[in-house]
């Protein structure tokens, strides 16, 4: 188990790693990240939501059409990043997006780029509850109790993060880290909400 000590005196700062790089093989049509909902690109939903919260600073992987995400993500307070290896699978991506934050921080948020219904909100919560000195160094958002994304990583576990390869994320190393995890309940389902295929868009535009 973690040892506890005092909760921190002084704000954390966190910054966010958004993964936007992938070629979306399963949508079948085009780049999802680029298709339209409610007016917007899928991934503009999403990088407004993490620059809403106010995380600092917010890292964007861009990969597959980089040119055409550039455009999207015109005017937004952000860092890009390119990751030319982007057919290597999500690892890839996330290790680019490690190695270009900064020093001092104290947290990643770790944000996949298909859940359009992801808001400033969701994402306060699982702030809200970060605190490593009591234990709470990997949060989790939940909904009816089954988790999902985005997730909060202290920043201890960013080695282990940069040696995971493959087409995976950072997911294997919650189950590593059961003594750290909490989970935050959220008021709605967005945190199990990604798009995958035409049809998860069209469920999507459904519930808005």
């Amino acid at each position: 188990m973690p040892k506890h000590t005092a909760s921190r005196a002084s704000p954390a700062r966190i910054a966010a790693l958004v993964l936007a790089a992938g070629r979306s093989s399963r949508f079948g049509r085009g780049n999802k990240l680029l298709v339209a909902l409610d007016g917007r690109p899928l991934l503009a939903h999403v990088v407004g939501a993490v620059v809403a919260s106010r995380l600092e600073p917010v890292i964007v992987v861009i990969g597959h059409e980089s040119e055409q995400m550039k455009q999207v993500l015109k005017g937004y307070d952000i860092v890009l990043v390119h990751n030319r290896d982007y057919t290597g699978g999500l690892s890839t991506s996330l290790r680019r997006g490690l190695a270009a934050l900064p020093q001092d921080i104290d947290a990643v948020l770790i944000c996949l780029a298909d859940m359009p219904a992801i808001t400033a909100d969701h994402i306060g919560r699982l702030v809200g509850r970060f605190d490593p000195a009591q234990g709470r160094c990997i949060g989790v958002p939940t909904y009816h109790g089954k988790r999902g994304n985005p997730v909060l990583w202290d920043k201890r576990f960013l080695l282990e993060m940069s040696a995971i390869t493959g087409d995976i994320g950072a997911r294997e190393l919650v189950a590593t880290h059961t003594d750290f995890v909490y989970e935050v309940e959220m008021p709605d389902r967005a945190v199990l909400i990604d798009i995958d295929t035409p049809a998860d868009l069209a469920a999507a535009a459904r519930e808005r």
